[in-house]
């Protein structure tokens, strides 16, 4: 009987070293509080070696063909394979597991060993590690992060020598039709071409914050599983996107991809470098709900608070009011940006960061039966 019970207490322990193995605190708790460190090398890195001369082409290729190869030879080396995990500590050994979490793309952005990618690639997981065109492989440091427009800027301590940054396009003059190229790391698969068109321009997508993308081109290049984050080209091979969605009931490519624009990211990334986020423009109030503006039957944005100094108190713009008895006196609404209309808070917020910082820009005010406009300069809101 004694021997009995000490196999079970010993059981217990076991079960009880494994539940709290599997439960202790994470060493990290986001993937964002080491974003300060140093990033370093693994320990698994390869020293450098050259890149392979590639085969020579087939003598029957069509000019079409030799294109679309020449500009993924000369791409693929800009695009890493990404890799999140969760670290937890064994309970007997108290060493520290890299648990793998999830998987996606990128690329290079410049020789400082910035590499771009999608928000939602890295955020399930407390650590990254990025693995580069000669594969080796550096653990990231998280340098930036947009969650509103699903980008994210990581940065890894490998020599220049190593790096290959994209060549930047447009995506102000696209015409849909035009011939795309994707390259990424599907299901795992590294340096995955696929081809397509733009299918369609001025699409909107619903970022992790769920503020709303704008402006996102839509391809029917096949993108998978581990293709977000990889770019897209044009048959230049510039960039002209980043890929971050499929519409697929499966949850494979069913010819519907999506792209945030390059024009967003060339906006974005010098900000997430410099400062971590994005710098959002602004004037100073506080908006009230898309909801109870609906709910009291108004059009527009209305103010809810007016900061103390900022342009919309200097140009005398009133926020609502709230008696003592809780009654409340709507006062002024935003109803249009450079004549532009406005009909929700994600409409205000993207007139100002297509206008910038420093812009000024003409409001349209309603206050009861009656409009005015107003000029106010965007200054940069915390």
């Amino acid at each position: 009987m004694a021997r009995s019970g000490c196999s079970i207490s010993v059981l217990l322990l076991l079960a009880a070293g494994f539940a709290l193995g599997q439960l202790a605190p994470p060493v990290v708790p986001s993937p964002f509080a080491a974003a300060r460190r140093p990033a370093v090398a693994s320990a698994a890195t390869r020293a450098f070696e050259p890149a392979p001369t590639p085969p020579p082409l087939p003598p029957d290729l069509s000019e079409s063909e030799r294109r679309d190869i020449e500009v993924f030879r000369r791409s693929a080396p800009s695009v890493c394979f990404i890799t999140t995990v969760a670290l937890r500590r064994d309970f007997f050994s108290m060493d520290v597991l890299r648990i793998p979490q999830g998987s996606g793309s990128g690329f290079v952005w410049d020789k400082e060993g910035h590499v771009v990618t999608n928000f939602h690639v890295i955020s399930g997981g407390q650590a990254v590690r990025v693995t580069l065109a000669d594969q080796s492989e550096w653990d990231a440091e998280v340098v930036g992060v947009a969650p509103d427009k699903d980008l994210a800027v990581l940065r890894v301590a490998a020599e220049p020598s190593r790096l290959t940054p994209l060549p930047l396009g447009s995506s102000a003059n696209l015409a849909v039709g035009q011939k795309v190229l994707a390259i990424g790391n599907p299901f795992g698969l590294d340096h995955s071409l696929t081809i397509g068109v733009v299918s369609a321009l001025g699409r909107e997508l619903e970022s992790p914050s769920t503020r709303t993308i704008r402006d996102v081109i839509q391809t029917d290049a096949a993108i998978n599983p581990g293709n977000s984050g990889g770019p897209l080209l044009d048959s230049r091979g510039r960039l002209i996107g980043v890929n971050t969605a499929i519409y697929s009931p499966s949850g494979a490519s069913a010819g519907i991809g999506f792209a945030v624009p390059v024009d967003t990211v060339r906006t974005l990334v010098p900000q997430l470098i410099k400062y971590g986020k994005p710098v959002q423009p602004g004037i100073g109030i506080v908006p009230l709900s898309d909801y109870w503006t609906r709910r009291f039957g108004l059009e527009g944005v209305v103010i809810r608070a007016v900061n103390p100094g900022s342009p919309a108190e200097r140009a005398g713009l009133e926020a609502l009011r709230i008696s003592a008895s809780g009654r409340v006196t709507i006062r002024d609404r935003i109803v249009a940006v450079d004549g532009v209309p406005v009909r929700s808070v994600d409409d205000l917020l993207h007139a100002f960061e297509s206008a910038g910082v420093g812009a000024r820009v003409t409001l349209t005010v309603a206050r009861d039966e009656r409009t005015r406009e107003v000029r106010v300069t965007l200054v940069p809101i915390e």
